[in-house]
């Protein structure tokens, strides 16, 4: 299935991720932005629509939560990112992700651990 988030849906999302399950006004204070009461619970009815998000009633408010996981949105942004920007290349994507950053050993080392995973070189 693909995941696809406007800017602000990534934003609710991110909140209902570190926060888990929230009320509208939780997810309100969380995020950056100034926004209304009822524009948080607009898009979190969107969000709904779209089966990303789920909620449960707890008295008379609703508490919401993230129907879907993350690191499942996280895939399929970077799919699509690769499709429409790279040419539906993973190397395309991953080589400007690392050409244009400045990484520590530490960071390298992990990159290369799961490009050698990848190409069955890093079991044992």
């Amino acid at each position: 299935m693909a995941i696809s988030f406007t800017d602000r849906e990534a934003d609710i999302m991110a909140v209902l991720w570190r926060r888990g399950p929230s009320t509208v006004a939780e997810v309100r204070e969380e995020l950056h932005d100034e926004l209304a009461y009822t524009t948080v619970l607009t898009m979190l009815r969107t969000l709904q629509g779209k089966s990303y998000v789920g909620y449960e009633e707890e008295g008379r408010t609703h508490r919401y939560f993230a129907a879907v996981e993350q690191q499942e949105a996280r895939k399929s942004a970077l799919q699509h990112l690769a499709a429409k920007l790279f040419d539906g290349s993973p190397e395309l994507l991953l080589t400007h992700l690392v050409s244009g950053q400045k990484l520590d050993r530490k960071q390298l080392e992990r990159i290369r651990k799961i490009l050698d995973e990848k190409a069955g070189k890093g079991r044992s």
